[in-house]
């Protein structure tokens, strides 16, 4: 499952996790995050419109779009069918797991001990979401985690910020990073797309630094 979210991501650590209030924003949303050098997103199914947002971003054809914050198999369902090209969820579901398969999608579960660990590498991910990273206690729970399962790939997510990249993204174990700080709702609602290319930029420049 690693090879396949990794070949999604193409090579990105640094991943935008976005909660999208209208449609509205996707276009310019999509045009923002790529022109700050983002080739992939993660839209979050915390908004009435994010389906259709999902729809709009992946026909962009400049970013891999995925699904966040999927809870069940039947959302899963419905963000594949809206485009999204992989499936992040807050906790591990044995049933998301096994409807992301069965769509051929890699599939991101959220942990937060060793147990929800082992019950994700039981079923044959090696690639979790460590959620919500910060309160969890930041890269010192992640190289807790990491220690005793070196087969184990992190997509850490929750609390981060940029002061806080070069700490996870160090790590061995880190495939990836995610964040909502590039394109955040204030931001979406005021219209700020400048911003958020902006931000994307220099998240993308940390990443390589």
């Amino acid at each position: 499952m690693t090879a396949g979210l990794a070949s999604v991501l193409a090579g990105a650590r640094i991943l935008p996790v976005l909660t999208v209030p209208s449609v509205a924003n996707a276009g310019p949303l999509a045009d923002a995050l790529t022109a700050g050098g983002a080739r992939c997103a993660e839209v979050t199914l915390r908004s009435p419109d994010a389906e259709h947002v999902m729809k709009t971003m992946a026909a962009h054809g400049g970013l891999a779009v995925g699904a966040g914050t999927v809870l069940t198999p039947d959302q899963a369902e419905r963000a594949v069918a809206a485009g999204a090209r992989f499936v992040v969820s807050p906790g591990y579901d044995a049933g998301v797991v096994a409807r992301c398969r069965e769509l051929g999608v890699p599939v991101v579960p959220g942990v937060a001990t060793a147990t929800e660990l082992m019950c994700a590498l039981r079923a044959g991910l090696d690639t979790v979401k460590l959620f919500p990273a910060e309160p969890l206690g930041g890269t010192g729970m992640l190289k807790a985690l990491a220690a005793p399962f070196p087969q184990a790939r992190f997509l850490p997510t929750g609390g981060i910020g940029p002061a806080h990249l070069s700490g996870y993204l160090s790590h061995p174990a880190v495939l990836a990073v995610g964040g909502s700080w590039m394109a955040t709702t204030g931001h979406l609602e005021r219209g700020d797309y400048d911003g958020i290319r902006r931000l994307t930029a220099e998240a993308l420049e940390r990443s390589r630094g």
